[in-house]
């Protein structure tokens, strides 16, 4: 990083100081001095005068040129970290179009209306008022956006049977978003459109502000790295999910999130399962291959990768390739 090409020059300025200082210091300060002891003898004062005259000179000139390397390097820098910055925003923007990653397919006969938002696509279940599913892709600009967080959580006026936030009222469950609402600072609507029902599933607190909360962060840290990100989640919807509020939304047994690093060399992805229940453990633990969600989830996850591509991807994961130790 632009970091370390700093410190390498601000390591090489000073070992050349050092070095300078080292060799030529101690004698200007030896001839110096013999200059002061010998300032009697006037055949000799003269030309010492001279000499210490000409060194003090090339101490100004050394010091100079110093000065002139520091501006150099530290132009250098801001000139490098432009560029870097310039480059990272490019960066962020994926060569290819990645959309197609964004389609699921779903178990046959399963309850599904789909919207596209700005910043995501939701597979609605009216069935159950929760979605099958939330995909997004995320890319490294959109995780340093400035949107301040949306304060209301609202009904998904695209969906009939959306839920209300007052069917979470005292349900003991927090309203838990699929695609996190700090994903979306890179754009007021996108931000706005989060909070819509349709993203929302009861969740138990502590996974919500633990285990879950842990995970996005780290997502957010995946795409500072790899530019960019698919990802999906949701809930492991079940036939036998209890309810909550009027509406009877399904309260799901576990949720899912699975990443896909679709411009690293070689692409890797990695999986995610959470019981919806008191989770504050570490994100390593919940890891799973994205084939073990499909098993558990009846979806088909990622299908636009070429064949021997998602074949490969989706059967392991590594977890060295994650930071995850």
């Amino acid at each position: 990083s632009e970091n370390c090409w700093f410190s390498l020059a601000i390591a090489l300025t000073l070992h050349y100081l050092c070095t300078v200082i080292g060799r030529r210091g101690p004698n200007l300060i030896i001839q110096i001095d013999m200059t002061t002891r010998k300032r009697n003898n006037t055949q000799r004062r003269g030309a010492s005068s001279k000499a210490a005259r000409m060194k003090l000179a090339n101490v100004k000139r050394m010091f100079m040129a110093f000065l002139w390397l520091a501006i150099v390097v530290g132009l250098l820098y801001y000139i490098g970290r432009f560029m870097f910055n310039d480059m990272t925003a490019k960066g962020a923007e994926p060569a290819v179009d990645n959309s197609p990653l964004l389609d699921v397919r779903l178990m046959p006969g399963m309850e599904v209306e789909q919207c596209d938002y700005v910043g995501y696509r939701v597979y609605f279940n009216s069935k159950y008022h929760i979605p099958n599913c939330v995909v997004y892709e995320l890319l490294r600009s959109e995780t340093q956006g400035e949107t301040p967080r949306y304060k209301n959580f609202e009904p998904d006026p695209n969906f009939e049977e959306s839920a209300t936030p007052a069917d979470y009222t005292h349900s003991g469950y927090d309203r838990g978003h699929m695609a996190p609402a700090a994903d979306m600072k890179w754009s007021s609507q996108a931000m706005h459109e989060s909070f819509y029902m349709s993203n929302i599933c009861p969740q138990d607190k502590s996974l919500n502000t633990g285990g879950w909360n842990k995970l996005e962060n780290k997502v957010r840290e995946w795409a500072e790295r790899d530019s960019v990100l698919i990802v999906a989640c949701g809930p492991i919807i079940t036939d036998d999910m209890p309810t909550i509020g009027n509406n009877r939304v399904a309260v799901p047994p576990a949720f899912f999130k699975a990443v896909l690093a679709p411009c690293a060399n070689p692409p890797r992805a990695i999986g995610f399962i959470y019981k919806n229940q008191t989770c504050k453990g570490e994100v390593k633990k919940s890891a799973v291959s994205i084939d073990a969600i499909e098993a558990s989830t009846g979806y088909d996850l990622f299908g636009a990768l070429p064949d021997d591509v998602e074949a490969a991807v989706e059967a392991t994961y590594n977890y060295k390739d994650w930071g995850l130790r």
